[in-house]
């Protein structure tokens, strides 16, 4: 199989065309990565993290995904972080910090059914960045919830236009 076709599966109206699904795709990342810098400019708050970047992947790339699923992506990225937090405040900011958050992130994501691999790297970036709490709220919530609507409402824009062209 394919693999650009892989990466549409559930998008039945881009199939036939892989080449403009992974167009579309890197638009839109493009676009909410761009929006979110540009706020992060404006306002100096911190809206990215580069769990983000690998988020678009598949909420752009392959919405059909269950790993895409918005109560994956915003509680995967919430659930993640808090993990990132426990290791950090169990074991301080090393090695040990790092490896266990990356751990618990993984088996508390399993256990609620929220599994978003991006998310995975947000224990890190807590232990390297040493954040308060309100990096639960800015980056990680306000950004994982505008990359889900940003997604849904850009995805819904083009099959609405590949359906009507």
């Amino acid at each position: 199989m394919d693999q650009r076709v892989g990466a549409v599966e559930g998008i039945s109206w881009l199939k036939e065309r892989p080449w403009r699904a992974s167009v579309l795709a890197g638009f839109g990342g493009f676009l909410i990565i761009g929006a979110l810098a540009l706020v992060r400019d404006a306002t100096a708050l911190p809206l990215i993290i580069p769990p983000f970047g690998a988020s678009c992947v598949l909420v752009f790339g392959a919405p059909a995904s269950p790993f895409a699923r918005p109560k994956n992506v915003i509680c995967g990225h919430l659930i993640a972080g808090l993990m990132g937090f426990l290791a950090t405040s169990l074991f301080g900011f090393g090695v040990l910090s790092i490896a266990a958050g990356v751990g618990f992130a993984i088996a508390a994501m399993m256990i609620s059914d929220t599994v978003h691999p991006p998310a995975g790297a947000n224990p890190i970036v807590v232990a390297l960045l040493h954040p308060d709490l309100s990096f639960l709220i800015v980056p990680i919530l306000v950004g994982a919830t505008a990359i889900v609507a940003s997604a849904k409402l850009y995805n819904a824009l083009c099959r609405t236009v590949a359906i009507a062209g």
